[in-house]
């Protein structure tokens, strides 16, 4: 059996004396053995590296130890943006920060506080984001993994899920025994057709086979002792016996128009040359677009200013726009219009 939370983070200081170990408590769930095989991969690593006993160190050890499977079946991401690069209102700010400190903390409250023997259940961090594209989902769960130090691998639904009775569920079971060990936070991407609602009355084997998959899932998460991040596009297709499954439930809104501007602002390189100050006021007013079709069209803007040597105004409306009729979205006189002659643009 696995040491509890205490008795883990007295290993972890034994073996390591000189780092503050009682992150790795909470973070890294697992046994005698391989507390002291990585204790003295950090310290070789250390020896042989620039000298540092740190939590990269840790982290790495970590990673050499628990050499899985994974690759079958998710995508290693690596995560090259920084808390700075975000745009988020207050509270969900505050919910994130919340979930970071709930999972880093988890050894000290449900070991040393006792509330385990209360709980009785999975002591894990499970988190549904829910929200339009764009919004910012998958960026704020790279963001997670990086703040606690944790691998990120995105799962590919379409190597999971299975038309062969029990495959689906026996693949779920890989990714979830894999995360419990704590060196990988799980990205569970546009999950909908994973987390749907469960049919009452199914009429056909396909129904019974995704209400199977969803009861397993529902199973699983309740007993779940890692990190996990699912994300949803459209919140009403998931099914309403997941949310008390969850440690946290966080909406993703569309962008108002002070957080388009900063959005605009923060998604310049400091590297970039500018013809001009560009006006992102006027941006963020006349285009209703969310921070990846930002990032698109900046991106876009920039490949149109590779010939001039730098980028202007003209080059980001002329990208704005261009993104926008990539939309079926057609922008005149200032206002957003469908090409069809509806009404203003969908907030994608």
């Amino acid at each position: 059996a696995l040491p509890t939370g205490d008795a883990r983070e007295a290993l972890w200081a034994e073996a390591l004396p000189t780092l503050a170990v009682a992150d790795a408590a909470s973070l890294y769930r697992v046994g005698v053995g391989s507390i002291r095989r990585i204790a003295a991969r950090t310290q070789l690593r250390a020896t042989l590296g620039d000298g540092a006993l740190d939590r990269a160190a840790l982290a790495d050890a970590v990673r050499v130890e628990f050499e899985t499977d994974l690759g079958a079946l998710a995508t290693r991401r690596e995560v090259t943006q920084t808390w700075d690069d975000l745009v988020l209102p207050s509270e969900t700010m505050r919910s994130v920060r919340e979930l970071i400190a709930q999972h880093r903390h988890r050894s000290t409250v449900l070991g040393r506080w006792g509330f385990q023997r209360k709980l009785g259940c999975g002591s894990g961090t499970t988190a549904l984001f829910s929200g339009g594209p764009g919004t910012g989902k998958s960026m704020v769960a790279g963001l997670i993994a990086r703040e606690l130090g944790l691998d990120l691998y995105q799962v590919d639904l379409s190597r999971v899920l299975s038309k062969w009775l029990g495959e689906s569920e026996k693949q779920l079971g890989r990714l979830l025994d894999a995360a419990e060990t704590g060196h990988v936070m799980l990205l569970f991407d546009e999950a909908d057709a994973l987390l749907s609602r469960r049919t009452v009355d199914p009429k056909s084997s396909n129904d019974r086979y995704a209400n199977v998959e969803t009861n397993y899932l529902l199973a699983r998460l309740e007993a779940f002792h890692g990190l996990a991040i699912l994300t949803s596009n459209l919140e009403s297709s998931i099914d309403p016996a997941l949310s008390r499954r969850l440690s946290f439930d966080l909406r993703f809104g569309f962008p108002d128009e002070e957080q388009r501007a900063r959005m605009w602002r923060q998604m310049l390189p400091a590297e970039l040359p500018l013809a001009e100050p560009l006006d992102v006021e006027l941006l963020a007013r006349r285009f209703e677009l969310a921070g990846g079709h930002i990032r698109n069209v900046l991106l876009r803007a920039a490949y149109l200013a590779v010939a001039d040597g730098a980028l202007a105004m003209a080059h980001v409306l002329r990208a704005a726009e261009a993104e926008y009729a990539d939309r079926g979205i057609l922008v005149a006189g200032g206002q957003a219009v469908r090409a069809d002659g509806g009404g203003a643009a969908d907030r994608d």
